[in-house]
């Protein structure tokens, strides 16, 4: 009989020509399981999505009671749905006065198409800065913003007049000026191993878009939802976005994005033309209660709380030779050695060890640590044990 790996491999497209093959038959907490029943414990939260743990009872229950009463009734924006008008709300509570319009949408990527739409439409201009080694998605749109020609060269010609900066390097912010529609930066880069920025940089680059009439866009895909110690990481850093770029962790583990702004820039897309941008799935009504769930949950638990004690704890034990540096902020930290190689095999022992870890697009000589926000301090210790041990026998 012919196994559902080969299943997968036969059937699914695939991304790359090395899976894992890792098969799940369920999830819960920070665990995965495998048919065997072998637990994994996922130090990457299925890519900054599982900030609540895998099956939260909360977002099950969610995901389950809207089910019942209805799932996809029409395109977004036409029908009045009480999961989207709800979780709307609540997301507005806990952000800036001045981000106080939601649009719903399917994935990340798909956030960033949105904004930097809504960017050159409200300001009619069509200049686009990002920042070397970004990652913003991989559609299209997305992709002519990534900072890592790497990936881009295959697909090409992309968006026109889009222009880098270095991240983090105040020098360059010259290059924002009165013709460009937005710069579009990630609070913390992700892709790139992890690279916090300093809060003068930030600050500067907040001052260069009011000086030139740029819209700030902030990526907050893998640092939203409590991931760095503060619900939203540009909070660390004393500004605020005027486009703001969620997903990954705002759903609980179901599928869903959105760009946030403030009504004046987002009614832009409302007429000249009308439907000036469009989604049949955006904002699914089961994904939007499994999103006011989780962040129901997050606020309810306190669980952001902990991560600044969390993070230190890791920094602790994972701050030891043959390791080169433990860098990020909160439980999104990267564990820097020195070849791919090296990072091929650690991740691959500490599989067989019932360890996750993961690898960067932008920076293939590190690990990625973003274990759900609910990890325990005996969990923790265990990981780290398993994870240094295993560097040590391979670097």
């Amino acid at each position: 009989m012919i196994s559902l790996r080969q299943l997968f491999l036969l059937n699914n497209a695939q991304t790359s020509s090395t899976p894992r093959l890792l098969e799940i038959e369920r999830a819960e907490g920070i665990y995965l399981f495998g048919p065997s029943g072998k637990a994994y414990m996922d130090l990457v939260s299925g890519f900054a999505v599982s900030n609540v743990g895998h099956c939260h009872p909360a977002v099950v229950k969610a995901v389950k009671d809207q089910a019942e009463r209805y799932m996809h009734v029409a395109v977004y924006g036409e029908y009045v749905q009480s999961p989207q008008v709800l979780y709307a709300e609540k997301l507005i509570s806990v952000l800036p006065a001045a981000l106080n319009s939601v649009y719903f949408v399917n994935s990340g990527a798909e956030a960033t198409e949105g904004a930097l739409k809504l960017a050159k439409r409200f300001t009619g201009r069509s200049k686009i800065v990002s920042c070397y080694q970004a990652y913003h998605g991989s559609t299209h749109g997305a992709l002519s913003v990534m900072g890592n020609e790497y990936y881009k060269q295959a697909y090409r010609p992309l968006l026109p007049n889009v222009h880098f900066i270095h991240f983090n390097e105040s020098a360059d912010l010259d290059l924002i000026d009165h013709d460009t529609a937005c710069v579009i930066v990630e609070s913390i880069q992700g892709e790139a191993g992890v690279r916090v920025p300093e809060n003068a940089y930030m600050q500067a680059l907040r001052k260069r878009c009011d000086e030139t009439g740029a819209l700030l866009i902030m990526d907050e895909i893998q640092t939203g939802f409590g991931r760095t110690g503060k619900l939203f990481a540009f909070e660390h850093f004393g500004i605020h976005p005027d486009i703001l770029l969620l997903a990954k962790g705002i759903g609980g583990g179901m599928p869903i994005g959105a760009f946030i702004a403030s009504r004046e820039i987002m009614d832009c897309l409302k007429d000249n033309p009308i439907l000036g941008h469009i989604t049949t799935f955006g904002g699914h009504p089961v994904s939007c209660a499994a999103g006011l769930a989780t962040l129901n949950t997050i606020l309810e638990e306190n669980m952001v709380a902990e991560v600044g004690k969390k993070e230190a704890l890791f920094r602790t034990l994972l701050s030891k030779p043959p390791i080169r540096e433990v860098r990020g902020m909160g439980l999104m930290l990267c564990i820097q050695i020195d070849t791919f190689a090296q990072v091929e095999a650690v991740s691959k022992k500490c599989l067989e060890e019932g360890i996750i870890v993961d690898w960067f697009l932008h920076c293939d000589t590190a690990l990625r640590i973003a274990p759900p926000l609910t990890i325990t301090e005996p969990e923790i210790r265990e990981a780290c044990r398993i994870i240094t041990e295993t560097v040590a026998a391979i670097v």
